[in-house]
């Protein structure tokens, strides 16, 4: 695997000065801050702009998952009929099985519940843009040494069409993948693909409409930054996989070696 000297080095984030933390404190004191999800003022176990109440209740995604997808599971049948522990043996769930991804492995942080429902609301369509670090943090919980191929590259973010993100006025894939490349000291390119198609939403479509909306939707743009590598494709949601399946899709027509997706919630 070749190295990324060519690309920026991502420093750790630095640890606020202390005069910060004291104008936090005064100004909860003064203004108390609200959790965006429940309205609780924040307070202790706080993860903000989450309340610790809140962060407490997301629900962590562990093993054993599928082998593929990374689908949560305790228990699934072979084609043979016999049953397995995914804990023990990487087999892969049915559907994996029915279609390979067109990633080499998927994983997600938490379950899509209503807290995490809330806070991604809040944070794509109310402009809470505070709320990455603590998504971007469970992102992190993941761990680098929990990933099925280890020493990723890079971190890619899922790109929007460029009339959304002036809409929105940020890339809320690109804020997670930023929090996270931090914190595992990855660069992260977000000029490697491109959406290219001003898709329509996927919340209301089947599967094979799903595939069907965002085939065709991304375009490789540096091929070169890819090629031989192992790349992480970030996004806030995974439902059925097709919009980082169309996005892995691309990166392995440019070459990439192993090209895995991290998001933070996981839709069952």
């Amino acid at each position: 695997m070749r190295s990324l000297d060519h690309l920026p080095a991502v420093a750790p984030a630095p640890a606020p000065p202390a005069w910060r933390v004291w104008l936090c404190a005064l100004l909860d004191l003064v203004f108390p801050a609200f959790c965006p999800v429940c309205g609780s003022a924040l307070a202790a176990g706080r993860r903000d702009p989450l309340c610790g109440g809140c962060w407490e209740r997301v629900q962590r995604l562990t093993p054993p998952w599928c082998g593929s997808c990374g689908l949560g599971i305790t228990q699934f049948e072979t084609d043979d009929g016999t049953d397995v522990h995914p804990a023990r043996t990487p087999h892969r769930c049915g559907e994996c099985r029915r279609r390979s991804p067109e990633f080499t492995y998927a994983r997600s942080a938490v379950l899509y519940d209503d807290v995490i429902r809330e806070a991604l609301h809040a944070f794509k369509f109310r402009g809470k843009r505070a709320l990455a670090a603590p998504l971007g943090d469970l992102l992190a919980e993941i761990g680098r040494a929990s990933l099925p191929i280890l020493d990723p590259d890079l971190l890619v973010p899922v790109p929007l069409h460029p009339r959304r993100e002036r809409e929105r006025g940020f890339n809320q894939a690109a804020l997670l993948a930023r929090r996270l490349g931090r914190a595992w000291r990855l660069p992260v390119r977000t000029d490697v693909i491109a959406r290219t198609v001003a898709t329509t939403s996927q919340s209301r479509l089947t599967a094979l409409e799903r595939r069907a909306n965002v085939r065709g939707a991304f375009s490789l743009r540096r091929p070169e930054i890819i090629a031989g590598r192992h790349v992480i494709v970030i996004d806030d949601i995974m439902t059925t996989g097709s919009t980082v399946g169309a996005c892995a899709a691309s990166l392995r027509e440019g070459g990439a070696a192993t090209v895995g997706v991290l998001t933070v919630a996981r839709v069952l």
